[in-house]
C-alpha cells in the first residue's frame, strides 16, 4: 500500500465481508480484523488480494513483520539521489533564461525522461496495478501528472511550439520520492524501537529436565519453556520469562520493565519478570508465564496495536481520502471541458488540468497521520514510554498534571548524601561512615 486510498480499498474489501470489522494501517501496513467463526483467515486474504494487494496472517503476538512495499526502501534512495541530480540542470535551465542556448530544449527533455521513468517507476507501477482492479489512488494523480507533462512537453519540442514544463514533472517526481524516501525510513526507525524491545528477551534458557539419569540442566529455546519448567539464571543473563525464585537471591535490573533505576534485590519466593538481567547471584526461578503471557510479550503487543490503532483525526483522513483521488480527477476533466469551452487554447487548457492533477498529488492528509503515530509510538517504546493506543497521543495536548506513582521512576538512579544532621555530640563523619 503506498497512500490512504490504497488503505480505504483495502478496508472496504474487507468489511464487505459478512461479520467482519476491519481497521487497516498505512503506516505499518497492517490490517486488525476481528470477525466471527463464519469467516476463515483464506476468505480474508481473498478479499484482500481481490483489492489488488497481498497480505499473510501475523501468528504470534510478538511477531513484527518485515516491511512489505511494491518497491523496497533501498530502492528509493538511489532513485532520489539520481533523480534529484538529473532534476538541478533541468530546473536551472527551465527556470532562467540567461542560461538557455540553442537546443536546450532537447537536453532538457533527455534529462527528464529518467527522472519521470526510471524515478518515478514506483508510482507508475501502483497506478497500473491499481488501474487493473479498477481503482485509482494517489500514485494514479503522481504518474497522470508527471507523465502528462512529460508527454505535453515532448510534443512541444518536436513541433517547436507551446510552452515546456520539464521542471514540473522532475521536481514533482524528485518531491514525492523524497517524501515516499522519509515515511520508509521513519517505518524502518519505528519498526527499530520494537524489535529493540523484543530483544529484550532471551532467546534461550538453562532448563533442569528430568531425563534417564536424573535431573540435568538443558538449554531450549525460549518458544519450548512450559509452565512448571525450572529455569537457571546465571549472574549475566537475563530472566527468560515471568516465575518465582524457588532458590538463591540476586539483584535484578528491572529499569527497563518497571522504570525502577536500581537493582532490586529479590529471593526464594519473589516475583520475577521476563527479561530482567541478573546482576550478581545464581538463581532457579520457576516458570509462572511463558510466551504471549508474559509481560514483556504484553507490552511489545501495547506498542503493536498502538502503532496500528487509528486517531480520531486519522479516521477522518481516511474518508476525504477514500474520495478524494475520484474527485480530483473529474475536477481535472471539468477544468479541461471547462476552458475548451471558455474559447482557450488547447494549450491552456492542458496546464490547468495539469495543474490540477500535480498540486493534488502530494496529499500529506493521509500520509502524515499515520506515519506521526507510527513515529510516536515507536519512539515512546525506545524511551521506555508504552503508549496504548493512538487516542492517547491525541489526548497529551490538554495534560497540564502528571502524577506519578513513586519517584523511582523519575530520578537518575545514583544516589547521593544530600545532607547530614547528628545528634550533639556525635561525630558526623563516625555517623557517615
Amino acid at each position: 500500500m503506498t497512500c490512504a486510498s490504497c488503505a480505504a480499498r483495502v478496508e472496504r474489501g474487507l468489511n464487505a465481508l459478512d461479520g467482519v470489522h476491519a481497521t487497516v494501517n498505512l503506516a505499518v501496513e497492517r490490517a486488525h480484523v476481528e470477525h466471527d467463526d463464519t469467516v476463515s483467515a483464506d476468505e480474508l486474504l481473498r478479499a484482500v488480494e481481490s483489492a489488488g494487494y497481498q497480505a499473510a496472517v501475523i501468528g504470534a503476538a510478538h511477531e513484527h513483520p518485515a516491511e512489505h512495499a511494491d518497491v523496497p526502501a533501498g530502492q528509493l534512495r538511489p532513485r532520489l539521489i539520481g533523480s534529484a541530480l538529473l532534476a538541478a540542470p533541468v530546473v536551472a535551465l527551465s527556470m532562467v533564461p540567461a542560461w538557455q542556448f540553442g537546443g536546450w530544449g532537447w537536453v532538457v527533455f533527455a534529462l527528464t525522461v529518467p527522472i519521470v521513468v526510471w524515478g518515478g517507476y514506483p508510482f507508475h507501477r501502483a497506478a497500473l496495478a491499481n488501474a487493473a482492479h479498477g481503482a485509482a489512488t494517489m500514485d494514479t494523480l503522481v504518474s497522470l501528472g508527471t507523465v502528462a507533462a512529460l508527454l505535453w512537453s515532448a510534443v512541444a519540442v518536436l513541433t517547436g511550439a507551446g510552452h515546456l514544463y520539464f521542471e514540473v514533472a522532475a521536481v514533482v517526481t524528485v518531491f514525492l520520492l523524497t517524501g515516499r524516501y522519509a515515511e520508509s525510513h521513519a517505518k524502518r526507525s519505528a519498526g527499530a524501537a520494537l524489535r529493540e524491545l523484543l530483544e529484550l528477551g532471551a532467546k534461550d534458557a538453562a532448563v533442569m529436565r528430568r531425563g534417564p539419569d536424573g535431573l540435568k540442566e538443558t538449554r531450549v529455546p525460549i518458544a519450548d519453556l512450559r509452565v512448571g519448567d525450572v529455569v537457571v539464571v546465571r549472574p549475566g543473563e537475563r530472566i527468560a520469562t515471568d516465575g518465582v525464585v524457588i532458590d538463591g537471591a540476586t539483584a535484578l535490573d528491572t529499569s527497563a520493565m518497571t522504570g525502577e533505576s536500581l537493582p532490586v534485590e529479590v529471593g526464594v519466593g519473589a516475583d520475577v519478570l521476563g527479561g530482567a538481567l541478573n546482576t550478581t547471584g545464581l538463581v532457579l526461578v520457576r516458570a509462572t508465564k511463558v510466551g504471549a503471557d508474559t509481560q514483556l510479550a504484553r507490552m511489545a503487543k501495547l506498542v503493536t496495536d498502538a502503532q496500528a490503532g487509528k486517531a480520531s483525526i486519522q479516521r477522518l483522513a481516511d474518508r476525504v481520502s477514500a474520495v478524494f483521488v475520484p474527485v480530483v480527477l473529474v475536477i481535472a476533466a471539468l477544468t479541461l471541458a471547462g476552458w475548451l469551452l471558455a474559447g482557450q487554447s488547447a494549450a491552456a487548457a492542458f496546464t490547468a488540468a495539469v495543474a490540477v492533477l500535480i498540486i493534488a498529488c502530494p496529499c500529506a492528509l493521509g500520509l502524515a497521520t499515520p506515519t506521526a503515530i507510527l513515529v510516536g509510538t515507536g519512539r515512546g517504546a525506545q524511551l521506555g514510554i508504552l503508549i496504548k493506543n493512538p487516542q492517547v497521543l491525541e489526548a497529551v495536548k490538554d495534560i497540564d498534571t502528571v502524577v506519578f506513582d513513586k519517584t523511582g521512576t523519575v530520578t537518575t538512579g545514583v544516589m547521593t548524601v544530600g545532607g547530614l544532621a547528628v545528634d550533639r555530640g556525635e561525630n558526623p563523619d563516625t555517623v557517615l561512615a
